[in-house]
């Protein structure tokens, strides 16, 4: 015989972490002295749930009668519940002898269920196919990980709200302990660890590593001693976690390279206050394409083994390339670390790059002299790939023999804004050549950041405009060629420069994406 235990409908989609929970798994932590991540956690907290769930149901069913077995005796009044009838329930009635001298001494018992049909029963019967004990199945809802395929991901969501909002826990790296379990680590150790980390030459080191240099209490449980060391090390500002997910790092905050720790001027931006609502779909799609890691959009972009992007002039001034929509995925970004130490691999030579992801700032640092290396220019082509290799990302440039090209160059005026000219140069890669530019000297340039890069977005964009212009017969100038020309003088993402030409007088739209300036409409006129 067997009993079927489900879970009630949308038990898990509508799923509430409770204080309870929290508290079993605190217990949890406390009884295993082991540090678990929210995912482990999860798994754990389902386990708990289904047992619970399982426990009330058996106690529910117990309350409402006893299992009926033919070799058990029962009483007038009793009640009991029948598996092998689809788990009927009836009350005895009345019990007597029975009569067959083949199969011994037994009783017959009468059941009325409660649709009011009544039945006859063995008992005290030693022998029957239904003497069994009772087997629990359950339903695909009280499955561990069937649960965790479906709904894990929401559940450890709900989760780590609930664990972030508990003080007696702390997290490292991912993995959540009792805070009052923490062995003490003093400053003396701490001390030493600084050292350690400054005569590595300012390269990350794990904390197993740190920790056979330094003389630390130790604990029954290893784990335990490195999730203290990696706590103390956590709350002093002098250290800083930078390793990917499943990987935790130490280094020394003041070592990390500047880039890493202020961004660079050429990719700040500060804020413009502009109208979303003035971008029609082909202003979105354009913001989707230039990959602008500033980007508001929400489109989400197919699942992609590599993806290519275009390298700005801001970045490619950095050595940055950007945690774009469509590039993050490809790169590590552990919620908890700010700031990820990770190593970028040259698709075509091998060669390894140590890389940092900013991750509150969208960039990602360490490719200046890869760059120069590659002689690329602002405009190139870049494909990024994913790596077997855990905490490795592909990088590839796609350079050839160098040919020399018309391509857009950037020049300093009387003034010091900008001028541009297409003239020929040796270029060595594959380049969009509407974001291409060639900088002779980005001194010059720079120097012109510092001046113009405080004008008004809209007078900014005019002047630009105007120098573009020049290029073509018509005068017309295409916003993606605009957007790279602009964010040479001034970090600016593509949705305040494109709502800056719909709400402007300034600009005709003449189709396309294509503008021009209305003064020359006017002129042409006269």
């Amino acid at each position: 015989m067997s009993i079927s235990l489900k879970l009630p409908t949308e038990y898990w989609s509508n799923f509430t972490v409770l204080q309870r929970d929290i508290d079993f798994l605190q217990n949890y932590l406390f009884e295993t002295e082991t540090p678990l991540t929210t995912q482990e956690l999860t798994a754990v907290l389902v386990e708990e749930c289904i047992r619970i769930e399982r426990e009330t149901q058996r106690k529910e069913q117990l309350a409402s009668g006893d299992f009926y077995l033919p070799k058990e005796k029962y009483r007038v009044g009793q009640r009991l519940i029948f598996p092998s009838l689809a788990m009927k329930k009836g009350e005895v009635k009345a019990v007597r002898p029975g009569n067959n001298p083949e199969i011994g001494a037994f009783d017959v018992i009468q059941v009325e269920f409660e649709d009011g049909s009544t039945r006859l029963f063995a008992a005290g019967l030693a022998e029957h196919k239904l003497n069994h004990p009772v087997e629990e199945t359950f339903e695909p809802e009280t499955d561990p990980q069937s649960i965790l395929s479906v709904y894990g991901e929401e559940i450890a969501h709900k989760l780590d709200i609930a664990l972030e909002a508990d003080d007696s826990l702390v997290r490292i790296a991912g993995a959540w302990f009792p805070k009052a379990l923490l062995l003490d680590i003093n400053t003396g150790h701490l001390n030493l660890a600084e050292a350690v980390l400054e005569m590595n030459g300012g390269e990350p080191m794990t904390t197993t590593a740190l920790m056979e240099q330094i003389e630390l209490p130790r604990a029954s449980n290893p784990k335990l001693t490195e999730f203290s060391m990696n706590y103390a090390l956590q709350e002093d500002g002098r250290f800083d976690e930078v390793g990917p997910t499943g990987e935790v790092l130490w280094c020394l905050r003041r070592l990390e390279p500047e880039e890493v720790q202020n961004v660079p001027p050429v990719l700040r931006y500060v804020p413009v206050d502009y109208d979303r609502s003035l971008l029609n779909r082909q202003m979105l799609a354009l913001e989707a394409q230039l990959d602008d890691e500033l980007s508001e959009t929400d489109q989400k972009p197919p699942k992609a083994d590599e993806v290519t992007v275009t390298l700005t002039y801001p970045h490619w001034r950095a050595g940055t390339l950007p945690l774009s929509l469509r590039a993050r995925p490809f790169f590590p970004t552990a919620i908890e670390s700010p700031r990820i130490r990770f190593t970028l691999v040259d698709g075509k030579t091998g060669e390894k790059i140590p890389a940092w992801v900013v991750r509150e700032y969208g960039y990602v640092s360490g490719l200046r002299k890869w760059y120069e290396k590659q002689k690329l220019i602002p405009g190139a082509y870049l494909v990024i790939r994913r790596s077997k290799t855990p905490g490795e990302v592909i990088v590839e440039a796609k350079t050839h023999r160098p040919n020399r090209d018309w391509v857009r160059t950037v020049l300093t005026g009387s003034d010091g804004g900008l001028v541009f000219a297409l003239l020929k140069h040796e270029v060595a890669c594959e380049y969009n050549e509407r974001m291409a530019v060639v900088v002779p000297s980005v001194e010059a340039v720079d120097a012109a950041f510092q001046q113009k890069s405080r004008l008004p977005l809209e007078k900014l964009v005019r002047e630009i405009m105007q120098k573009l212009a020049g290029l073509t017969p018509q005068g017309h100038v295409h916003a993606e060629e605009l957007y790279s020309a602009v964010n040479i003088l001034r970090r600016v993402p593509p949705a305040p420069l494109l709502a800056t030409l719909a709400a402007s007088k300034e600009f005709v739209h003449v189709g396309d994406l294509h503008y021009r300036l209305a003064e020359m409409e006017l002129e042409e006129e006269e």
